[in-house]
C-alpha cells in the first residue's frame, strides 16, 4: 500500500512535473473537484475548476508554451493549517523562440488533502512572461479588448 503525500512532497512533485516538462502527469496531482485559480492572470480565465478541465490545461500549455521551467530558490512553509503549504520559488525560464532567458518570482498556496491538491492559488508574474516573450502588444491588445 502506498503511503499518501504531505502537502509538501506534492509540491515537490508538481514541480518536478513542470521542469521535466511532463505536463501530462499534472492533473493527477488534483483532486477531480480541484480548484485552481491563477490570481494575477491578465487576460482569459482566472478559475478552473475540476482535475478534466486542469487535464485540458496542462495539454494546452504542453503543445503552445515556447516556455522551459525550472524551479529554483524553493521555500515552501508549512501554516497551522496541516492541509496548506506556500511556497515561494523562482522559475529560471528559457524561451525556446526567442532563446532569452530570464528569472520569475512565484507563489503558490496549496491545500492538499490526501495526498491531492485540493485548492491552489497561484500567484505567477505573467506580465514578465508575457514581457520575456516578446508578447506584449498581443497582450495589451487584449487587454484593450481586440
Amino acid at each position: 500500500m502506498s503511503e499518501t503525500l504531505s502537502p509538501r512532497e506534492v509540491f515537490r512533485k508538481l514541480c518536478e512535473g513542470i521542469t521535466a516538462g511532463r505536463y501530462s502527469e499534472l492533473a493527477e496531482l488534483y483532486a477531480e473537484d480541484a480548484v485552481v485559480e491563477t490570481v494575477f492572470q491578465p487576460v482569459g480565465p482566472r478559475r478552473f475548476e475540476g482535475r478534466a478541465v486542469l487535464k485540458e490545461r496542462f495539454e494546452e500549455v504542453a503543445a503552445l508554451s515556447p516556455l522551459e521551467l525550472t524551479a529554483k530558490n524553493v521555500v515552501v512553509r508549512e501554516t497551522d493549517d496541516p492541509e496548506v503549504v506556500v511556497a515561494e520559488f523562482d522559475y529560471q525560464v528559457h524561451h525556446r523562440e526567442t532563446g532569452r532567458d530570464f528569472e520569475v518570482a512565484n507563489l503558490q498556496v496549496l491545500r492538499v488533502r490526501d495526498g491531492l491538491i485540493v485548492s491552489s492559488r497561484d500567484f505567477h508574474d505573467h506580465l514578465a512572461l508575457s514581457v520575456a516573450g516578446g508578447n506584449l502588444p498581443q497582450l495589451m491588445a487584449a487587454l484593450q479588448g481586440g
